[in-house]
């Protein structure tokens, strides 16, 4: 979770200790407070935007990354950002004979689809859950949920433990 996820939630909380119309007064002043602090940080963009270097290191940077995707200002698509953490991932994924496609963005949900040994293996949840979403949350925090295509739930026995593959034994019993 990002310090701008955090305050967020803040925002949200103490929002939800209002009622009536102190609650609409509420919600009118934080986004009046937000509509001029972006049009601040658009401005700042704007500014800066001509050294593409300066840019790309301010968005490199959580804080103003995700304040960045707030107001819509970020200089590189989620598209692109996406496909940078994917790129990010891949090595992992491929260190168990994978790889990950990227499927679309619709509504603010990734899709994706897994390849190779990592298609249907039940442990592809685990590489999803924190391989991939983990990479993708940090440089896309407007993606709402991430779909992977090719995961296959764990089973799980008795006290919610996963159960063990059944595999064919190696050797034979005389």
């Amino acid at each position: 979770m990002t310090d701008v996820d955090r305050v967020g939630e803040r925002i949200e909380r103490l929002l939800g200790r209002f009622s009536g119309e102190d609650a609409e007064l509420a919600e009118e002043l934080v986004h009046t407070l937000l509509e001029f602090y972006g049009a601040g940080l658009a401005r700042i963009v704007e500014v800066v935007g001509s050294d593409r270097a300066l840019l790309d290191r301010l968005a490199e940077d959580d804080h103003v990354r995700g304040l960045l995707v707030l107001h819509d200002l970020h200089p590189r698509s989620t598209h692109e950002r996406v496909a940078e953490a994917l790129d990010k991932v891949r090595p992992y994924l491929g260190s168990h004979a994978g790889d990950v496609e990227f499927v679309g963005i619709d509504d603010g949900v990734l899709r994706l689809r897994l390849r190779g040994t990592c298609d249907g293996c039940p442990s592809s949840t685990v590489t999803a859950k924190y391989a991939i979403e983990r990479m993708v949350r940090e440089v896309a925090p407007e993606i709402s949920d991430v779909v992977v295509d090719g995961v296959v739930p764990e089973e799980t026995g008795p006290g919610g433990r996963p159960l063990l593959p059944l595999v064919p034994c190696p050797v034979e019993v005389p």
